[in-house]
């Protein structure tokens, strides 16, 4: 019994690697296009989709929203792990990063299940607000600029409905948000955004260690009923 999580060493990442991970050819040739791009280190890991992708199909999730699409390898994800009528709407401000997500996506036979929406996110979501989007999505990712951290997630506690999963990449940021000489903009986000979902007692959470770690929150039915017999017993509703 581990009293605390393994580290994730090169050789126990390559074990990971080669023993536990189903590698759709999809996901693969985006990652292989993605490699060369400059910034490629923003796209997230390969066992942290798949881990993405079983969450999405745990949950029967039909509508999943992402803050943050670059070359499109969490949206892809995603809309392999849905159903047909599955829908991704992915937010970001690049053509010409998205322009890559689209033509794999495209490769891949999902294109027709993805949204993409270009722009300011927080003017996105505040739209989709207004247009009665309220508690409509399973699942929301968030993968984009960190000082807006704190405002999509408050976005995305209205759009999430009640039982689903508000997921925040990047929490850990390099180890960066442990280091109290670290005060850059970025990490300072992060860290205060740690603390407030710590407290938040309108989710449930998880700090798992994938990745550059990820924050898994569940919206509660009634804030401050975790842990009550009352809110755990009561099923989630079927995706909208």
């Amino acid at each position: 019994m581990a009293s605390r999580t393994l580290g994730m060493t090169d050789r126990v990442h390559e074990y990971l690697m080669e023993s536990a991970l189903r590698d759709a050819p999809a996901l693969a040739a985006l990652r292989r296009a993605t490699e060369p791009i400059e910034l490629a280190a923003m796209q997230i890991s390969p066992e942290q989709g798949q881990f993405m992708a079983l969450l999405i199909e745990l949950m029967g999730a039909r509508r999943y929203l992402e803050i943050g699409t670059f070359t499109g390898y969490s949206a892809l994800c995603a809309a392999l792990a849905m159903p047909a009528d599955g829908r991704v709407t992915a937010l970001d401000r690049s053509r010409e990063w998205t322009d890559v997500a689209r033509r794999h996506w495209r490769d891949a036979g999902v294109e027709h299940k993805i949204d993409l929406r270009l722009g300011d996110a927080r003017q996105s979501l505040d739209a989709m607000l207004a247009a009665g989007t309220a508690a409509r999505f399973d699942l929301a990712f968030i993968d984009a600029d960190k000082p807006n951290y704190d405002a999509y997630y408050e976005r995305c506690l209205e759009l999430v409905r009640p039982g689903g999963l508000i997921a925040l990449d990047n929490m850990l940021w390099g180890g960066a948000v442990a280091d109290p000489a670290k005060s850059d903009e970025d990490t300072v986000a992060i860290r205060a955004l740690n603390r407030k979902i710590r407290d938040d007692a309108r989710v449930t959470a998880s700090l798992v260690p994938i990745g550059d770690g990820l924050m898994l929150c569940r919206r509660r039915f009634r804030p401050g009923s975790v842990g009550t017999q009352a809110d755990l017993r009561r099923p989630c509703p079927g995706p909208s």
